[in-house]
């Protein structure tokens, strides 16, 4: 893994997101927009609801986060059954994390 980065985990159509990592990059936000951008993956917070989005909802007492995406993944050839660990780093550019090639297998 590089130095910063961090691995989320898609699952059943949904982005896993720990409680640490939610915190540190997303404290506060309640929803993200994915994008494929060739092979990649881009995670960018959303500020306010109305703006559209995936919501990053609490899945447990531990405050790890999903946000259920299955028409995404599925548009991007991800299988619902399928299950990958990804990893992420913040790309101040972009403004949100980035797996790269994290597509590439669809």
């Amino acid at each position: 893994m590089n130095a910063g980065g961090f691995m989320v985990r898609v699952s059943r159509g949904g982005l896993h997101v720990s409680a640490e990592d939610y915190e540190r990059y997303f404290q506060g936000i309640s929803g993200i927009i994915l994008i494929r951008r060739d092979s990649d993956l881009l995670i960018l917070p959303v500020r306010l609801a109305q703006a559209g989005g995936y919501l990053l909802k609490r899945k447990n007492l531990a405050g790890d986060r999903v946000a259920h995406a299955p028409d995404f993944f599925r548009a991007n050839g991800v299988r619902d059954d399928d299950e990958q660990d990804i990893e992420v780093i913040w790309d101040a550019v972009e403004g949100g994390l980035i797996g790269r090639g994290a597509l590439s297998a669809y």
